[in-house]
């Protein structure tokens, strides 16, 4: 592929038949006549022409509800998980709060909370167990906290809390009177997933989305869900007072209709992708995986030990070789040039393509570089 002549995201955009797309967590492993047939008849209908039922399509309410099992709170569509993390963001801080959050995060939502003119308390969790603690949650409350931010599993590192975690985390924001925002977008490719809502239903608010489980990314819609007087407050900040996409609700209904079909496929060939990058990375010198398993379908690859930077490694692989990866400088402020993330439910074939890639991308890289001036 010849050299860019705009960004990395518009070059991808351009040549996207020819590129392995391993930069975003998308998944490309659903199969295509599930949500294809679908799109297909409601165009027939010429459905695109109206607006959709404002308070979203009752089947795929249903649906949303029987895949989470939230006893008792009714999912809330939006455009995209992300939208409702600026809606909540918005509604329940105020000037001078904290959140307690941590450092490699989803970044945007720690951007919607300045936004509410408060801050995040960003605790470094780049280091063994890779994740928050139940005691380093509580040690970081202060008169200040109103929230606390528990994404699970974790974009980017991978990562995820076991139920005793969870339980934990919860209870401390039931006993601090927080409000708990869990981000469960990676759930469905962690085993043993649980909800804080389970644990403490007052205080959590559940963001949910089919962009990454049911491969839906582009058609922007996900939700959040939490008791009724909650999302009431929430729902106040909607700008969507008409109603999500109504494309994307037919493709999100059925997807989650026909999920059972092939989950369990998606699950078996993300895994068995990771287990190759893990593979991959082991033969290349100076590079390591900080988690593993994931506990989503990406992982982090340190490259911090190849002096090379992760934008340069992220060039390389795009522009020489089609494979896409990110460079970790929006998802940690502390250690965003030590890392690239790579994201895995893909078909086997780009998988092997970034095999090929990293390793050449390393070694021409490393062989570019100046020398080290002498001691």
């Amino acid at each position: 592929m010849s050299s860019p002549s705009g960004d990395a995201f518009r070059y991808a955009h351009a040549h996207r038949t020819e590129v392995a797309w391993l930069s975003q967590n998308t998944n490309h492993l659903v199969p295509p006549e599930v949500i294809r047939e679908a799109l297909e008849e409601a165009i027939r209908e010429r459905r695109y022409e109206g607006y959709p039922l404002a308070s979203g399509d009752p089947e795929l309410l249903d649906l949303v509800t029987a895949d989470l099992g939230i006893a008792g709170q009714r999912p809330f569509l939006t455009g995209g998980g992300t939208e409702s993390l600026y809606m909540i963001s918005r509604a329940l801080l105020a000037p001078g709060d904290e959140v307690v959050a941590s450092d490699p995060s989803y970044l945007i939502i720690h951007r919607f909370v300045e936004l509410a003119g408060a801050r995040t308390r960003n605790l470094d969790i780049y280091a063994p167990p890779y994740r928050l603690t139940p005691e380093r949650v509580r040690e970081a409350i202060g008169p200040r906290t109103k929230m606390i931010l528990l994404i699970d599993p974790l974009n980017p590192l991978g990562s995820g809390y076991s139920r005793e975690e969870v339980r934990a985390i919860a209870e401390i924001a039931h006993d601090h009177h927080l409000y708990l925002l869990n981000d469960i977008t990676y759930r469905d490719f962690s085993d043993g997933h649980a909800l804080a809502a389970e644990f403490s239903p007052e205080e959590t608010v559940t963001v949910w989305s089919v962009s990454k489980n049911c491969g839906l990314a582009g058609m922007r819609i996900g939700g959040f869900l939490a008791r009724p007087e909650l999302s009431s407050r929430i729902a106040r900040f909607n700008t969507n007072d008409l109603g999500v996409n109504v494309l994307a609700q037919v493709a999100a209904r059925a997807a989650l209709r026909t999920k059972p079909r092939w989950i369990g496929e998606v699950l078996r060939q993300t895994r068995a992708n990771g287990a190759r990058v893990r593979e991959v990375v082991a033969g290349v010198p100076s590079t390591s995986l900080p988690v593993y398993p994931s506990r989503a379908n990406m992982m982090v690859i340190d490259t911090a030990a190849t002096g090379l930077t992760p934008d340069a490694i992220q060039e390389e692989l795009l522009y020489r070789h089609g494979v896409f990866v990110r460079a970790g400088n929006y998802l940690s402020p502390s250690h965003g040039q030590r890392f690239v993330r790579v994201s895995f439910s893909n078909p086997a074939s780009d998988i092997e393509r970034f095999a090929r890639a990293f390793p050449e991308a390393i070694r021409v890289l490393s062989a570019r570089a100046p020398a080290p001036p002498p001691a």
